[in-house]
């Protein structure tokens, strides 16, 4: 099984992410959940009012988050990866949470991909059960990558 990332960063923050680390914790993610084929996700990097009018169309929310993710469905050729969906996430909420520290901020876009990549993958965190689901397979991905300390926020 392989996976591609399409990465596209319409920010102006740097240095706060590293494409092969996203995408070996999205090979973790999908062989850990069992993902069939090659596949493909698309991810954006963007700022707060980017972010926030997104969530204004596709969720009716008038705020800036930190993560959105939309999946993809329907038939794929034969042969070709087939595209999970996308991620956005707004590193302007990424650099105030974590304070501006690159460390820290990396290790948030790597949660916030990580809670973003399960999401195309069928998870949800609407109900006590469903919560409970999702942060244990965020934990357990993120540990194997020895990131088995970071805070997974509501």
């Amino acid at each position: 099984m392989g996976v591609a990332l399409a990465v596209r960063n319409t920010s102006r923050i740097t240095g706060s992410y590293s494409i092969a680390a996203l995408k070996k914790l999205a090979a973790r993610v999908c062989d850990g959940e069992g993902v069939p084929g090659d596949v493909e996700v698309s991810v954006l990097f963007c700022g707060d009012k980017a972010v926030r009018k997104l969530n204004k169309q596709y969720a009716g929310k008038d705020e800036a988050t930190d993560v959105l993710s939309f999946e993809q469905s329907g038939a794929f050729p034969t042969g070709t990866a087939r595209h999970l969906g996308d991620i956005v996430v707004s590193l302007e909420t990424v650099r105030e949470r974590c304070g501006g520290k690159v460390r820290a901020m990396r290790e948030e876009v790597q949660l916030l991909f990580c809670h973003g990549l399960l999401h195309l993958l069928g998870y949800d965190h609407g109900g006590d059960k469903d919560k409970a689901a999702m942060w244990a397979a965020q934990a357990r991905a993120l540990k194997t990558l020895g990131l088995a300390d970071i805070v997974i926020r509501e």
